[in-house]
């Protein structure tokens, strides 16, 4: 099973941009699909970004849409989350994702959380106003 470690996380001001970044190992890196999710305090997780193997398909919610990008390096076996113009709500601890079986699916369901099958240990990410 692939491990995660995100990093990259801290204190910024509204306005600011900040790159998150998630270091996997063990597994194939390169065949998992791989997405971001957080979850601020007192609320659901929710889906952020996500790309497929090969970083031809993107994906963003409309919260973020036109600020954060998602990219990877399956050289490197990363996948970086680069955030700009942050705001306040943005603030949140921040998980990294695999999604390793039924690739077929990912087009579709990409959102989801509980298609993924593993998860790092989250990084936190606060905006002040």
């Amino acid at each position: 099973q692939v491990q995660l470690v995100e990093s990259g996380g801290g204190l910024v001001q509204a306005g600011d941009s900040l790159r998150l970044s998630c270091a996997a190992s063990g597994g194939t890196f390169s065949m998992y699909h791989m997405g971001w999710f957080r979850r601020a305090p007192g609320k659901e997780r929710e889906f952020v970004a996500a790309l497929n193997w090969d970083s031809a398909l993107t994906y963003y919610a409309d919260s973020v849409k036109g600020r954060f990008t998602i990219s990877r390096d399956n050289t490197k076996s990363t996948v970086d989350l680069q955030m700009k113009s942050l705001k306040p709500e943005d603030t949140a601890v921040y998980y990294c994702a695999a999604w390793t079986k039924s690739f077929a699916r990912f087009s579709g369901s990409y959102y989801r959380s509980y298609e993924y099958d593993s998860w790092g240990q989250g990084t936190q990410v606060t905006v002040s106003s």
